[in-house]
């Protein structure tokens, strides 16, 4: 393919994916309020009787429905744009690694599900009872709707992507980018780089970002024990 038909190949894929986000962003909205719910339960929980959400301005709730149900519909139609992304870098595989790649679309997606789970409900009562704990006692929290809907939506997104990792390893590796030397080789570099990344996302404490450090090397780890037992193995097959 030339560059111009990449470049269309390109505007066709990205219009897929805005009219799959659109239609499940009406699915999603139209659901708002459940999901809503759900995504208030651990802070519900964690606030008790000692605290209270409520909205600040005129426009919070319209404005969290339509960001909610935006992140939400990113997470549901995840398996048709994540399949459409597929389809377009496909052609720049070989025949051999697109029958190595294809079994993990679906790895991918389970590991997006794993992802959500782990932040809500591991991160999410973690992060929110350390952060209750925190001060003097006897004060009633005022949280605000459209703030926490906001962050709990985007860390969730977040994390689901982060858990990708162990297979975003083993493209790599079927790519012939990455191997099992040259990942351990950066191993303490990338152990820096998560202990960085789970100080910014996290609250200021100890806890709550070792319990975000520990999840993102064990998917390192788990990443280069895949590389190692799958794919050298299936190269140096396709090799001989």
């Amino acid at each position: 393919m030339t560059l111009v038909e990449h470049l269309e190949e390109l505007r066709s894929t990205m219009i897929r994916v805005v009219l799959t986000l659109f239609v499940s962003f009406i699915i999603c909205y139209s659901f708002g309020d459940k999901v809503q719910e759900i995504l208030l339960m651990p802070l519900r929980e964690a606030l008790g009787a000692e605290g209270k959400v409520v909205f600040l301005g005129l426009l919070d709730k319209v404005l969290s429905m339509f960001q909610v149900s935006f992140y939400a519909s990113v997470i549901l139609a995840s398996p048709i744009w994540f399949y459409f992304v597929w389809k377009f870098i496909k052609p720049g595989l070989y025949d051999y690694e697109v029958k190595a790649v294809k079994p993990f679309l679906l790895i991918g997606f389970v590991l997006f599900c794993l992802g959500i789970g782990f932040g809500y409900f591991i991160v999410f009562p973690l992060a929110f009872e350390t952060l209750m704990s925190f001060g003097v006692s006897g004060i009633e929290a005022t949280i605000g709707l459209k703030d926490y809907l906001i962050l709990s939506t985007k860390v969730l997104v977040f994390l689901g992507f982060v858990f990708q990792l162990p297979n975003i390893m083993l493209i790599l590796g079927f790519m012939g980018v990455v191997t099992k030397q040259s990942l351990r080789s950066m191993r303490s570099y990338i152990y820096v780089g998560f202990a960085v990344l789970s100080a910014l996302i996290t609250p200021p404490d100890v806890v709550t970002m070792l319990g975000l450090w520990f999840p993102l090397i064990a998917l390192f780890e788990v990443g280069i024990l895949a590389v190692a037992l799958i794919v050298h193995p299936y190269l140096a097959k396709q090799h001989t």
